[in-house]
C-alpha cells in the first residue's frame, strides 16, 4: 500500500515536471530500443539549440518516410480488394 507521504512526493515531483513543460507519456517500441529513447527523451528535454537542431533533423526524417498516408499505401493489403463492409444486425433481447 503507497502511504499518503509517498502519494504526495509523487504528486509534487510531477507538479514540479509540468513547471519545468515536461509531460509524461508511454512510448511502445522494442525493447533494444528503450534506452536509446531514454537517450533522446533526455536531451530533447534540455530545450537547447542542439535539442532544436536534433528536433529538426529527426523531424525531417520522420517526413521522408511520406507520413501515415505512404505508409498505408507500402501496405501488402493495397489493391487486395477487401470488403470491410459490417453486417446490420438488429438489437437482442435480453432477460436481466
Amino acid at each position: 500500500m503507497v502511504q499518503a507521504s509517498q502519494k504526495r512526493a509523487v504528486a509534487n515531483h510531477r507538479r514540479r515536471l509540468v513547471e519545468r513543460g515536461i509531460s509524461r507519456y508511454e512510448v511502445r517500441g522494442l525493447d533494444k530500443d528503450k534506452q536509446l529513447v531514454r537517450l533522446l527523451a533526455k536531451r530533447l528535454a534540455v530545450d537547447d539549440a542542439d535539442a532544436a537542431r536534433l528536433r529538426a533533423e529527426m523531424a525531417k526524417q520522420v517526413a521522408d518516410r511520406g507520413g501515415i498516408w505512404a505508409a498505408l499505401r507500402r501496405s501488402p493489403l493495397v489493391g487486395a480488394d477487401l470488403n470491410l463492409e459490417r453486417e446490420v444486425v438488429p438489437p437482442r433481447d435480453i432477460d436481466l
